[in-house]
């Protein structure tokens, strides 16, 4: 890799906005125009202090920034990187543990609500549930590699699990754990914009786009174990499926 202060230009001292900020915006802009790649690996931060002519507190400031906003990533023993856009296979049906520990990805959740209570309205509709059957709430915000990627609201029947606290990280292991995991599942797919409170919470700007995906998991006789609102920064996330034509007849 050319030296970065080149391909991006030197910070200016006498600018109102701070050097950490300018060389944001520089690293930003050049990973936005496609100067920098993804996986592309930055110099080290000493490296990158020379370059700049400024301290190495200033560039961790200014790295540790991105890496919030999810542009960059840090792999411990290796460095730091330019983030992969993640994508997820829309037509496999996985959970997002496994989806991150497949593309190397270290995945991490923070519990905002871990409940049990009596489905809703909505819920009994959606998951085919006689009204006061007892449910567990799972939700969470979901992180690979310290980067925010997806805000998860989660409401399975209360006979799928002995407790709400026998799910520690992967929700699906849980279930499997305890003989119920969905073998089947509808989702559906369908842009948003985030609010104040969730944008807060992804690291993001209120109103920037997004993605929810509205899933029901099912097990082999048709019962309902899984409704989830999960919604996903559409800065960095992808989803992908395979399509095959069908057999004319």
């Amino acid at each position: 890799m050319n030296s970065l202060a080149a391909l991006i230009g030197r910070l200016d001292e006498t600018n109102n906005l701070p050097l950490y900020q300018q060389l944001q915006r520089g690293l930003r802009q050049a990973i936005e125009n496609k100067l920098l790649g993804p996986d592309d690996a930055l110099p080290p931060e000493r490296d990158l202090a020379e370059q700049f002519r400024v301290s190495r507190i200033t560039v961790r400031k200014a790295l540790d920034g991105l890496v919030s906003e999810g542009l960059l990533t840090r792999k411990q023993g290796s460095g730091t990187f330019i983030s992969g856009r993640v994508e997820k296979n829309f037509s496999k049906l996985t959970s997002f543990t496994e989806d991150m520990i497949a593309r190397g990805r270290a995945p991490r959740s923070s519990w905002l609500r871990k409940s049990k209570g009596s489905v809703t309205p909505e819920e009994s509709l959606t998951m085919g549930l006689s009204p006061g059957t007892p449910v567990y709430r799972f939700h969470r915000l979901r992180f690979a590699d310290d980067a925010p990627m997806a805000l998860e609201y989660c409401t399975v029947p209360a006979f799928c699990l002995p407790s709400a606290d026998a799910v520690e990280s992967s929700l699906y292991a849980a279930l499997e754990m305890a003989g119920h995991r969905p073998t089947r599942a509808l989702q559906r797919l369908r842009a948003v914009l985030f609010t104040a409170e969730q944008a807060e919470l992804l690291r993001a700007h209120e109103h920037d786009a997004g993605l929810l995906v509205e899933r029901r998991g099912f097990l082999p006789d048709g019962r309902a174990v899984e409704f989830s609102q999960s919604y996903y920064r559409g800065d960095i996330y992808d989803f992908v499926a395979e399509l095959n034509a069908s057999e004319l007849e």
